[in-house]
């Protein structure tokens, strides 16, 4: 088979667990690349973010950010597709975090408002900073409700994803049997401390779709990699779903194939093995 679209997720995947990208990945993914192959960053990530990364591999593929709510071009800045969650249902998840005592950030395209000053430091350090001057996010600590309110009906239309985090499992477990009230949200993780609330059918599965169709490309010709919970969507449609060897066991029982961990260049081997190789 002859895959034209290669959708990768990155932390966990692409990124070593220093957070870096290999010389041996990127050399792969440049090749597939320059073979006309189509090389997306499909992430749980803001965008801005998400697209750094793009910048690095020299790859010309618009980003899927944001577990799929929003697929944007990269130079062009159009945006492919975005689905984003109601005033009203940011209003409710606030007042469900509030209750449960967890930590939560709000997602637009650039910008994360989060309801933890030290989640706010922490974001700044760790998210922004290191970006280039042009992408670096904007963030604000919220603190009070009507200072919510205002944020919410101000940026209205323009939150894609919210993402609630707590040390603690039992907490996070409770978290999401409350949001089985919701019938406007779908719900996902990427990680043990946290649970992410994205719109109603929003997933990395429904946008590797929603661009294939955007390209005329059928599912037999695409090959998705990723490691965690929100990867299983697209694992699932692709014609190769790959899981790094580091990944949970939901995702690798889904997958067709099984790559090397993330910090022994698995993307690259499964690169060179299903593309150059060919």
């Amino acid at each position: 088979m002859s895959y034209k679209l290669v959708c990768i997720d990155m932390d966990g995947t692409l990124l070593n667990n220093k957070k870096k990208i290999s010389s041996y990945n990127k050399e792969m993914l440049q090749k597939a690349h320059d073979k006309g192959v189509h090389i997306v960053i499909t992430t749980g990530r803001i965008f801005n973010n998400a697209l750094h990364y793009s910048n690095l591999l020299g790859v010309k593929s618009p980003v899927i950010a944001t577990n799929g709510a929003i697929i944007r071009e990269k130079d062009k800045g159009v945006v492919i597709y975005k689905n984003a969650l109601s005033t009203e249902t940011c209003l409710r998840l606030l007042e469900l975090s509030q209750k449960s005592g967890v930590k939560m950030h709000f997602y637009t395209t650039d910008r994360i408002f989060a309801s933890s000053r030290l989640h706010g430091v922490a974001l700044k350090l760790f998210m922004s900073l290191p970006l280039p001057k042009d992408l670096r996010l904007k963030i604000r600590y919220v603190g009070k409700k009507e200072e919510w309110e205002e944020v919410f009906n101000h940026h209205k239309d323009e939150f894609v994803k919210c993402i609630v985090f707590s040390p603690s499992r039992s907490t996070l477990k409770n978290f999401r049997k409350e949001l089985a009230a919701f019938d406007d949200i779908s719900i996902t993780s990427s990680g043990s401390n946290n649970v992410e609330i994205l719109n109603k059918d929003v997933s990395k599965g429904k946008a590797v779709e929603v661009l294939a169709n955007y390209y005329g490309i059928s599912r037999d010709e695409i090959m998705c990699i990723g490691d965690n919970e929100n990867d299983i969507p697209m694992i699932k449609y692709a014609g190769l779903g790959v899981a790094v060897s580091n990944g949970i066991k939901e995702l690798k029982d889904v997958a067709d194939y099984i790559t090397d961990t993330n910090d022994r260049d698995g993307v690259g081997k499964a690169i060179e093995k299903f593309i150059i190789s060919k």
